[in-house]
């Protein structure tokens, strides 16, 4: 197999990666199985996990796909039990799983006058039920997922958890108040997490991407003919770096996050992974 990038040592561990059927979290799991670590991909879409996991088989890797629906506890406990069989106890829980909705997303990022008119969605027009599940998704779809793995690790040494965050986690962006809501919590939760575990000797972190360019987020940033949305130029111009992150610039910065030697006194912290996004004024 490839060589990991930061020579962490993970031979031995077990790691459970949710939302693995996705972009990120698919290169996650790679990533953690190249570091010697047997990788269980759970994704609500088994035939992605599959794909996924049989990429990182024929790599020499060890990889066990299961269909999960994160937002199901009875689901994530039994498949919590498949993988205790499988491949043994969750040292590492990557919670990936999350996303957002056009149901929970409007039209324009200032309201104005005329808006009520009926063929623009408005802030007055969020659905309900979209904001509920995104923001389900990506909260609840971290706090069961955790319920489920984390009895595995107590009483063991070496164990985290990851939280995935997000940038609109420290100022929400435009026109996805419940994402951005969501991933706040993400952020806050995994502070709560990381106190309520200390005694456990679980650590608990979070990373929080700028922006990347994936398939959930392609509409918002990339016209049908291809070429670059208004947004898109939004976000650039606000990223000093001037591009958007590769998922492979995240590895480095998961691999330092599960390794106990390098950050074993690390633990309730978000790491914004941004290309400078945060640290920019816009002057």
């Amino acid at each position: 197999m490839e060589k990991n990038v930061l020579n962490t040592d993970l031979n031995g561990k077990v790691a459970v990666v949710t939302g693995a059927g996705g972009v990120l979290c698919s290169e996650f799991a790679r990533v953690l199985a190249r570091a010697g670590a047997k990788v269980a991909l759970l994704d609500l879409n088994l035939a992605a996990a599959q794909k996924f996991a049989d990429g990182i088989t024929e790599e020499g890797g060890t990889a066990r796909a299961y269909a999960c629906n994160v937002l199901d506890k009875d689901v994530c406990y039994a498949v919590a039990d498949e993988v205790l069989a499988d491949l043994g106890p969750c040292d590492i829980l990557i919670n990936g799983a999350g996303g957002n909705s056009p149901k929970a997303t409007t039209d324009k990022e200032y309201y104005e006058d005329g808006d009520l008119d009926g063929e623009t969605k408005s802030f007055f027009d969020l659905d309900k039920s979209g904001v509920e599940f995104v923001f389900n998704l990506n909260f609840i779809g971290s706090l069961i997922p955790t319920q489920a793995f984390a009895r595995q690790m107590l009483g063991r040494k070496g164990c985290c958890i990851l939280n995935i965050s997000s940038m609109n986690a420290y100022t929400p962006l435009t026109k996805i108040p419940a994402y951005s809501g969501a991933k706040a919590a993400v952020s806050n939760f995994t502070q709560w997490l990381a106190v309520h575990f200390a005694h456990q000797g679980i650590r608990v972190n979070a990373i929080a991407p700028g922006f990347f360019s994936t398939a959930q987020n392609a509409k918002l940033l990339w016209n049908d003919d291809g070429t670059p949305t208004a947004r898109t130029g939004k976000i650039l111009a606000a990223t000093p770096m001037g591009r958007f992150g590769e998922s492979r610039e995240l590895s480095g910065a998961l691999l330092f996050l599960v390794n106990e030697e390098a950050a074993g006194f690390i633990t309730g912290v978000t790491l914004p992974i941004d290309g400078g996004f945060s640290a920019y004024s816009g002057v």
